[in-house]
């Protein structure tokens, strides 16, 4: 019995040994994905970035179930081809309330560079997803045509087009028309904008507000210090991908500086909705997202600007396992919800910075969190390695 006893003790040491081993491995390895080229980042960004970067994860991948919330559906989710100017089409998905409304109507527009490839609808469908359930409106996925086959001003006709049908069909849809709000998250945040001024300058619906997620705001050449900084890619958004969507968007050199393609630019941006511009703290479009913030109130808009440090170019798709990109959807939600009630008061720019947790116990489940997905990524690094 003894001799059981002390072969067990034995095991016990040998298997508390390489779990002690194994846990160092991991802290150190997260440590040294924190440590970037532009300067340290936070653990889970660290780990996110160094798992997109190997292909281990994407930002339309769904999140673990021990992430996501349960409980009985609240919604309905249907495909719906939006009837659009030149006669065609374009594929939407929306996401109706079950209850009865009527209900304000959201048009999401998602963000992918304009281009083929680099998003649509259904890589987005998280956060559409969630701006539905945390708003209580109808929202709706706006497939707009991208490029090469349908350069400027396809994708901007589309949006618009998909925002009179909105307000048209609201009634049918359960929807309210007084209480619709365009958003976008980079070249879709550019897009939501830019619907707004298209639907100023053709007495167009109403919009309520506009919520702009890093979005790109100029196609001019400005050296901007984010552009310059952050600029290689590894924060998920590359100048050589900006350069390409530009080219690949606008062709024609002479639509770089128009209205609707670089709203910063523009000479009037005054009787636009209320707006909220969130940007990133390590992404190449952040001045530029900003400087367009400042610009609105400079016109008379009331805006809310909020920059997230410790995060890069995308950061809110992975709200569900990153606690800044969830804090971010909220504050979204929040400035929706309030936008639909009543609209908020203009006040002189300010730009409001967030860091990330504040309570203790939030920053080690941030970390804890970090250090478990780092397990997992070390892991199926190491069995790609032998399969």
């Amino acid at each position: 019995m003894k001799r059981i006893f002390k072969k067990l003790s034995i095991w016990l040491m040998v298997a508390s040994l390489g779990l002690i081993m194994s846990s160092l491995t991991v802290i150190l390895f997260v440590h040294y994905w924190a440590h970037t080229e532009a300067g340290k980042v936070p653990p889970k960004t660290a780990v996110l970035l160094h798992a997109v970067h190997h292909n281990l994860v994407t930002p339309d991948m769904s999140a673990p179930k021990f992430f996501s919330p349960r409980g009985a559906p609240r919604f309905t989710s249907e495909m719906v081809d939006i009837p659009v100017s030149d006669g065609s089409t374009i594929e939407s998905k929306i996401y109706k309330p079950i209850a009865e409304g009527p209900h304000p109507i959201i048009l999401y527009y998602h963000g992918g560079a304009f281009m083929e490839g680099y998003g649509n609808i259904h890589t987005h469908d998280n956060i559409v997803r969630s701006l539905a359930a945390r708003t209580n409106s109808i929202v709706i996925a706006v497939g707009y045509r991208v490029a090469p086959a349908y350069p400027f001003p396809a994708a901007i006709e589309d949006s618009y087009d998909a925002l009179v049908w909105a307000y048209t069909n609201a009634a049918d849809l359960g929807g309210d028309p007084s209480s619709i709000a365009v958003a976008g998250d980079s070249a879709g945040g550019n897009i939501a904008t830019v619907v707004t001024l298209m639907s100023r300058d053709r007495n167009g619906p109403g919009i309520s507000a506009q919520a702009l997620l890093y979005p790109l705001t100029t196609f001019a050449d400005i050296e901007f210090d984010s552009r310059l900084k952050y600029d290689s890619g590894y924060y998920l958004l590359s100048r050589s991908v900006m350069m390409r969507a530009r080219d690949t968007y606008t062709p024609d050199e002479a639509f770089w500086v128009h209205d609707y393609t670089s709203p910063l630019d523009a000479d009037n941006l005054s009787n636009l909705p209320p707006a909220i511009v969130i940007t990133a703290e390590f992404d190449p479009l952040r001045d530029e997202g900003e400087a367009y913030a400042e610009k609105l109130v400079e016109h008379g808009v009331p805006v809310e600007a909020i920059r997230y440090n410790g995060v890069f170019h995308g950061f809110i798709s992975f709200y569900e396992i990153m606690y800044r990109g969830n804090h971010g959807l909220a504050e979204t939600s929040r400035f929706l919800r309030d936008a639909f009630e009543e609209k908020p008061s203009y006040q002189a720019y300010e730009l409001q910075v967030y860091d990330g947790a504040t309570s203790q116990t939030m920053k080690m489940r941030d970390q804890a969190e970090a250090y478990a997905i780092g397990s997992f990524l070390l892991g199926k690094q190491v069995i790609s390695i032998f399969e």
